[in-house]
């Protein structure tokens, strides 16, 4: 067995990546879009965690540089050193989110952009579920995805092999509102990657608030 099948998946995929996946994806309006609804609800000084932080940015730069302290959490050891070295101004943690200790209610807002589609329909609803109790009551979440209805399905991302799993646009919704969040608003997009193996892919974010 080597080093690479002991590691997470997609540790190995965006170790690969690096600054070519912020490449890739650094001109998504919608993404963009979706950091902009999140800033407008921000109290000053915010604790925001981002899950699979990559490179930090756009997400935990744009967070940071309007004041916010952001906490990233990234499987990969090349994604985490680059973004601390691009956001110094933000904490970048090498964890897996699955295992990661979160205490209840610490977060005002977390933010989770297209990390979950490596991991099983199980282990998506489970760590939504444990994000939505990190948030303080009235806290903001921002969930995107690529919504299509597939399990387990082998694929290449821009040019390394994934494993993925994801919902269509209502079973996401329905793990947001299962996990205990209020979906306040929902945007579609397509949005084809600046890569030469990349294809056109439809993404939804959901912004949503944790009630009670």
């Amino acid at each position: 067995m080597t080093e690479d099948d002991r590691r997470v998946p997609a540790a190995v995929v965006f170790d690969a990546l690096g600054l070519d996946y912020e490449k890739a994806f650094a001109s998504s309006e919608a993404h963009r879009a979706s950091l902009d609804w999140l800033l407008d609800r921000l109290e000053p000084g915010s604790r925001v965690l981002d899950v699979g932080s990559g490179t930090g940015r756009p997400t935990a730069w744009t967070l940071a540089g309007a004041g916010h302290d952001v906490l990233g959490v990234d499987v990969s050891p090349v994604m985490t050193e680059v973004a601390s070295r691009q956001v110094p101004q933000a904490r970048f943690q090498l964890a897996d989110i699955r295992e990661l200790p979160l205490e209840d209610g610490s977060f005002d807002a977390v933010c989770v952009y297209f990390s979950l589609l490596q991991m099983t329909r199980a282990e998506q609803s489970a760590v939504v579920a444990r994000l939505a109790r990190a948030l303080r009551p009235g806290g903001l979440a921002v969930l995107a995805t690529v919504p299509i209805d597939i399990e387990a399905v082998d694929a290449v991302f821009m040019g390394q092999p994934v494993r993925v799993t994801s919902f269509d646009a209502a079973g996401f919704t329905r793990l947001a509102t299962g996990a205990g969040l209020t979906v306040l608003a929902e945007e579609h997009a397509l949005f084809s990657p600046a890569h030469p193996d990349a294809v056109p892919e439809p993404h939804l974010f959901l912004h949503c608030r944790r009630d009670g």
